[in-house]
């Protein structure tokens, strides 16, 4: 008796539908970008001008990150949880002290034709030891404070969060405005430094 082979399976459109499949997934699968760092850029230095003014001491809040993870903050050692108290300091300058910033009266919408801007910027700088975690949660730290500042000043001048006050900027004109004229009160300036191999091992 004949034995009887076993039917071959026809398996040359095996690998077309796998990647018609994958094709599929890449095209309705969504990815979530909430990684990065957002920063504007300052403009370029007009053609006839060599090298920017120099900004005075008193305006600059030095922080610095070595490669044994520690943070000096204007020449003293400081954990990361305290920077951002530190630097809302620094940037809103309340009591006007002299070793903190300067102000420069601004014309703003809704605060008025001199309103008193701080003349701050915060640098950063960082050595090329330093972990990626501590950089990330100096950033955050730097970034809650100039948030929580805003948000301060939206409440108490126009009865809203920030959060809140970006919200209804999306649809409604005069709340784009308040919105821009709080981020004027206090623009975020943060001056990273290239890293360097100072400071660690």
């Amino acid at each position: 008796m004949a034995k009887r082979e076993t039917p071959e399976i026809n398996a040359s459109s095996m690998a077309d539908i796998a990647f018609l499949l994958l094709v599929f997934f890449l095209v309705t699968t969504t990815m979530d970008s909430d990684f990065g760092l957002l920063r504007k850029l300052p403009p370029p230095l007009p053609p006839n001008m060599e090298a920017p003014p120099p900004i005075r001491d008193r305006n600059v809040f030095v922080v610095l990150a070595n490669a044994n993870d520690q943070l000096l903050v204007e020449g003293k050692l400081m954990d990361v949880s305290e920077l951002k108290e530190a630097a809302k300091e620094f940037i809103a300058n309340p009591t006007n002290a002299e070793g903190l910033p300067e102000k420069k009266p601004t014309s703003i919408p809704f605060f008025g034709e001199a309103y008193p801007v701080s003349k701050q910027v915060i640098s950063l700088q960082n050595d090329r030891g330093t972990s990626y975690d501590l950089y990330i949660q100096i950033q955050n730290e730097l970034a809650r404070a100039y948030r929580e500042l805003r948000d301060e000043l939206a409440k108490q001048r126009f009865g809203m969060s920030y959060d809140a006050l970006q919200e209804q900027a999306e649809s409604d004109e005069k709340a784009n405005k308040m919105l821009k004229a709080v981020k004027k009160v206090y623009p975020q300036r943060i001056s990273e430094a290239e890293p360097n191999q100072a400071g660690g091992n």
